[in-house]
């Protein structure tokens, strides 16, 4: 899915923009590794809370945190929203990725996740998908047993995919198809394929 991002590039396999040069809160995503050790265990950089009603992006140019829009539908988002810096995903953005969380994470921070499966699905923009995880051992136990999306209790994810179905319902123009779930490694081929292509 293509967002307002912008275009990511990563000549000599970094990632360009997201710095700030005037002094304050911004953030050098090219600093960011994507994980202790990829593809099993990566950072995710939060853009939107879960709960959230609100869509933030990080402007790739400045480091800020954007208001990107609204949502039209009467929905929150169901987990912890952001992206796995230093990767690069089919739409030329870097991969989304969600983490169930305990509670709300503020945007632009960091977290140290473990991927658990991945969200198939279509767009009026194409082929996407959604990197399921939960947070590290270390960061919280919660999930500590959980290493394949189909532990997870079914209501948490008919939530998510309910969430990414309708979700963009009122937006004149926009659709979504899920296509289906797949498991650990599956997302973590996506993500290694995203490391990848961001490397090239």
């Amino acid at each position: 899915m293509t967002s307002g991002r912008g275009n990511w590039q990563y000549p000599s396999g970094r990632l360009e923009g997201a710095r700030h040069h005037s002094g304050g809160f911004a953030m050098d995503v090219t600093k960011i590794p994507a994980g202790k050790a990829p593809p099993s265990d990566i950072h995710v950089v939060i853009e939107i809370p879960q709960g959230s009603a609100v869509k933030y992006e990080v402007d790739k140019e400045s480091g800020a945190v954007m208001v990107d829009r609204f949502l039209f539908t009467p929905m929150a988002y169901p987990a912890a929203y952001g992206f796995i810096p230093n990767t690069l995903a089919d739409d030329g953005d870097p991969a989304d990725a969600l983490v169930l969380v305990p509670a709300a994470v503020v945007p632009g921070a960091v977290i140290r996740a473990r991927p658990i499966g991945v969200l198939r699905m279509e767009d009026e923009a194409g082929q996407d998908e959604k990197i399921v995880c939960v947070p590290h051992d270390k960061i919280h136990p919660q999930f500590s047993g959980i290493t394949e999306i189909d532990q997870l209790p079914a209501i948490t994810r008919d939530a998510i995919e309910h969430f990414f179905t309708h979700y963009k319902d009122l937006e004149k123009g926009k659709w979504v198809k899920v296509t289906g779930w797949e498991g650990r490694e599956s997302a973590e081929a996506a993500i290694s394929q995203s490391l990848a292509r961001a490397a090239k």
